[in-house]
């Protein structure tokens, strides 16, 4: 129900047989994550997987500044999907394009923070919760606060850690489903 970026961790809802037929309904969803965000580096994929862009000193920042960046995102708004995502346009993934090189104009899309608190901040790093609608990209908010905060910034750090009313504490593992047999995972 959904993916993962490559460097994130945390839940995965994965449905087989007849569950399938939710998928639509599961997604859809609110979710929450914990993520960081460093400031002063900018990657071309707005994570630490991309390629380094761009670098700037860090200037002292207040907490109460971090908050106030992380408040002023808060609520309903348009955010145009990264050129690294695995959106498709015209049936290609845009980052198969982007990785060619080729970027393309997004239309940008309906979207809601509902909750984004900081968790810790510790120059050049802070890390967040945020709750968001379901096509939230937490790595251009990352990007869209180092703006606002003026030293750029990149997703460092990214756990999905609730889908829907769905925690990570009901998750299992991979190594756990693997030991699992057939009727333990059918229950």
């Amino acid at each position: 129900a959904g993916t993962l970026d490559p460097m994130a961790t945390g839940l995965l809802i994965i449905l087989v047989g007849k569950a399938t037929k939710a998928s639509q309904y599961l997604m859809s969803q609110e979710k929450e994550y914990l993520g960081e965000a460093t400031l002063g580096v900018v990657t071309d994929s707005q994570d630490a997987d991309g390629e380094i862009t761009e670098t700037h000193s860090v200037p002292p920042l207040s907490e109460t500044q971090i908050k106030e960046a992380l408040k002023s995102m808060l609520g309903d708004q348009y955010q145009t999907p990264p050129m690294h995502s695995a959106k498709k346009i015209g049936g290609k993934k845009l980052y198969e394009l982007a990785r060619k090189g080729i970027e393309i104009e997004r239309e940008p899309r309906f979207i809601r923070i509902n909750l984004l608190e900081l968790q810790s901040w510790v120059s050049p790093k802070f890390s967040f919760k945020v709750q968001c609608t379901k096509g939230t990209y937490i790595r251009t908010l990352a990007f869209d606060l180092g703006k606002k905060l003026g030293p750029g910034a990149h997703l460092s750090m990214l756990r999905r850690t609730h889908s829907g009313n769905l925690g990570i504490e009901q998750g299992k593992t991979l190594e756990q489903l693997s030991a699992m047999n057939p009727q333990q995972l059918r229950d």
